[in-house]
């Protein structure tokens, strides 16, 4: 396989690292993976500064970005602001609104955002592993693959810091993007699997329907299908990547 000349960037979900990624390293050997604030080792920064902290390391040239959960949330403002940055969008396991709502039926319940700061305010690592276990829930592997992906994915040498883990799921509280993701011109690819337990595929489906998107669903699949269903996704972002 031979390379685009478009740099590609990967920016990793909440309470995770760039250390998810570590399936698309060899496919994507030039690529940047970065670290969201206070996340894997990376310096914390004020909330509002997010969005301009991730686009200051973005490369010279615009490129794809590549956004998981948070990431792609984060993905679409940089999209919007920084439009001559960003050559195009993969956006994974992506809603415009993260939390449900009567009017927004595709986001993740009460119940489960509640489960999220229950974990932050334990401080415990157990609570941050069962957060893990929920983002595979619904992939049809096995008990030892998952202790195989858990090993690999989890960065245990940085720690999220609790700035970054409050901030980000602040972050996850309060954005909703629906009115900008129209704003959005570049080409995108939407990846999600239909078994997500964190956030529905139907935001994938409405997503669809505001930019110009190619789709890729991937069956009995949770919410990190690049961990678990890696040769299917690397094939479908490289080969999506090769034509931009």
């Amino acid at each position: 396989m031979t390379a685009s000349n478009i740099p590609i960037v990967f920016l990793h979900g909440w309470a995770q690292s760039q250390q998810v990624w570590y399936q698309q390293r060899a496919l994507f050997p030039d690529a940047l993976f970065l670290n969201l604030p206070g996340h894997g080792g990376a310096a914390d920064a004020p909330l509002d500064t997010w969005v301009d902290t991730i686009a200051a390391q973005l490369p010279e040239h615009p490129c794809l970005l590549v956004g998981w959960s948070l990431g792609g949330m984060l993905a679409m403002q940089i999209a919007t602001a920084f439009p001559e940055r960003i050559a195009a969008l993969a956006l994974i396991s992506t809603t415009p609104r993260f939390k449900a709502s009567h009017e927004w039926p595709h986001g993740s319940s009460d119940e489960l955002f509640e489960g999220f700061r229950q974990a932050l305010s334990s401080g415990s690592p157990k609570a941050l592993n069962r957060f893990f276990a929920l983002m595979l829930h619904g992939d049809a592997i096995t008990r030892s693959d998952y202790n195989t992906i858990a090993k690999a994915a989890v960065n245990r040498k940085h720690r999220v810091s609790q700035s970054g883990l409050e901030l980000g799921l602040a972050l996850l509280e309060q954005l909703d993007l629906r009115s900008t993701a129209t704003e959005i011109t570049q080409p995108t690819l939407l990846m999600h699997g239909d078994s997500d337990a964190v956030i529905p595929v139907q935001a994938a489906h409405w997503l669809a329907k505001q930019c110009a998107s190619q789709q890729q669903f991937f069956h009995n699949c949770g919410h990190a299908p690049f961990l678990t269903q890696a040769t299917a996704f690397n094939q479908t972002l490289h080969t999506w990547w090769q034509q931009q």
